[in-house]
């Protein structure tokens, strides 16, 4: 639900940069897009015990206008779907669910690398669906957020140091793993709340439905839920 949420309070925002920290957090244009679908489909094969890229394929055929990018919309009316080798961070937005799904680093790591495969086989791909899918289970599980900076900065190699101000100074739209996926953990780390973690996201002006989802799940799993105006909504 976290990265649900995420996605459709930050979807108004994709390629319409936000500079108000104080945007509403849902209008007429708030709506799901392929980050909502195909983490609901990972969670689907997890709970069902089916293959990634089975349940992946399955829901964008069900939702083919939900603003997949062009290679995975060539994966997806393919007769025989094979992994592309992309590095997009369509791979890290639909990772939260093997946070939540399993118990250990060592199994979330290797969820999140199958997650990934089905499409993302590039190394920045599976790292990218790795980094969310740990993070969030470091929060679930109770870690603290210098635990969680610590382990993805030793694991992943990503970059955590910095700070939001330091990142916006600069930072400019990007859909790779390695220039999103990074940016959107920071965002959680220096949020105190759902909702803060989900603008942060959304105000460094990227990607910003993905960045949102990708905190969103994080901040969900670390503050325990989301809030209800925001889940009813």
């Amino acid at each position: 639900l976290g990265a649900a949420a995420g996605d459709v309070i930050g979807a108004p925002y994709e390629r319409h940069p936000c500079r108000n920290p104080n945007f509403p957090l849902f209008s007429p244009y708030s709506h799901f897009t392929d980050d909502t679908v195909l983490t609901v489909a990972v969670a689907d094969a997890i709970l069902h015990a089916e293959t990634y890229a089975e349940k992946i394929l399955e829901y964008a055929r069900r939702y083919p206008d939900a603003g997949y990018g062009g290679s995975f919309y060539k994966w997806m009316e393919s007769a025989n779907p094979k992994p592309y080798n992309s590095f997009g961070n369509g791979s890290a937005m639909r990772a939260s669910a093997v946070g939540w799904a399993f118990d250990g680093v060592e199994e979330v790591l290797a969820a999140a690398e199958r997650s990934a495969a089905a499409t993302h086989n590039h190394p920045e791909g599976i790292k990218g669906a790795q980094a969310v899918a740990l993070a969030v289970f470091l929060a679930r599980t109770g870690s603290n957020k210098e635990v969680i900076r610590d382990e993805i900065t030793s694991r992943m190699g990503y970059d955590l140091s910095r700070s939001l101000e330091e990142i916006a100074e600069d930072y400019e739209w990007d859909v790779t793993c390695q220039r999103s996926v990074p940016e959107s953990i920071i965002a959680f780390l220096e949020s105190h709340d759902f909702e803060s973690a989900v603008r942060n996201a959304i105000l460094l002006r990227g990607d910003a439905d993905t960045m949102a989802a990708i905190a969103g799940s994080i901040a969900e799993a670390f503050y325990g839920g989301v809030p209800e105006a925001i889940a009813d909504e």
